[in-house]
């Protein structure tokens, strides 16, 4: 993986090049770009497809000690990203963390189309058990430090209240050791998770909402169907939010929409692409 040095450390990041316009995947809290390997597979042949490691717990470059972490740190951090590489005309696609749209009307120059998958949205944070779970472990002394041990035994993560809530279909435990063996193994990991986890504003999402309607670029907001921590009407509320906003809901997808259902979601970015061409085409 190539790196970058940003602000807040070295982070890594998958890059397919090409000429192709730009399509920069964002994970979320807990995960690396791998969750984005079929959709970035399947886009390649027509897009340079960009998907950044963020410190949100899978990284396996600690940050500096006093970077901002909260989610508006991280905001910043993807802004400057796709500043750093000179990205333009950027599709941002997010999933599961909301931190892409706290660019929304902010810092989004360089965003030509959004597309919010399954997120953190308005007033649905912490969300579903696993949110209220982790935010409440995060708020106890050692509480994070048990809570993550959980993720050593694979059927614990595979639970309806833990990761496996998360996906419709069974998640591999390579995939799960993957994304919380930085956790298990690194002290400076946690350190950079616990500052997410306890910077969060609760209010940060609702507080958002208001620099949404200057958003008037084209959004697509691809929801999955079945999704019970991130609920579709949360995503109905944020479409009607943005002024140029399409909602379609993904089948047999819950918030891992990318993972579940990784076809109709491609199907539906290049449809989306296609239908809000650049002016100089792209």
């Amino acid at each position: 993986m190539p790196q970058i040095e940003l602000s807040a450390g070295t982070i890594d990041y998958e890059d397919t090049g090409g000429d192709g316009p730009v399509v920069v995947l964002v994970h979320g809290l807990g995960f690396d770009a791998s969750v984005w390997t079929e959709v970035a597979s399947d886009l390649r042949p027509d897009f340079r497809v960009l998907v950044p490691v963020l410190p949100l717990g899978s990284h396996r470059r600690p940050m500096r000690p006093d970077a901002d972490l909260s989610a508006h740190g991280i905001a910043r951090l993807l802004a400057e990203f796709m500043d750093r590489l000179e990205l333009n005309d950027v599709t941002l696609v997010q999933n599961d963390t909301g931190t892409a749209q706290l660019l929304a009307g902010v810092r989004d120059e360089r965003i030509a189309r959004l597309v919010l998958t399954s997120c953190e949205a308005l007033d649905n944070y912490p969300p579903g058990v696993q949110g209220r779970l982790l935010h409440r472990a995060s708020r106890i002394p050692g509480g994070l430090f048990l809570l993550i041990q959980s993720f050593r035994f694979p059927f614990l993560a595979r639970m309806e209240t833990s990761l496996g809530g998360m996906a419709k279909k069974k998640l591999p435990k390579d995939l799960i050791a993957r994304w919380y063996g930085p956790l298990l193994t690194s002290r400076a990991i946690r350190r950079d998770f616990a500052k997410f986890c306890h910077d969060v504003d609760p209010q940060c999402y609702v507080k958002a909402a208001g620099n949404l309607p200057s958003f008037t670029r084209p959004a697509l907001i691809a929801w999955g169907a079945e999704d019970r921590m991130m609920p579709p009407a949360t995503g109905r509320r944020l479409a009607g939010l943005l002024p140029d906003a399409r909602y379609v809901e993904i089948p047999d997808a819950r918030t891992l929409v990318q993972l579940d259902n990784p076809a109709a979601l491609t199907a539906e970015i290049r449809r989306f692409v296609k239908e809000h061409p650049l002016p100089g085409g792209g």
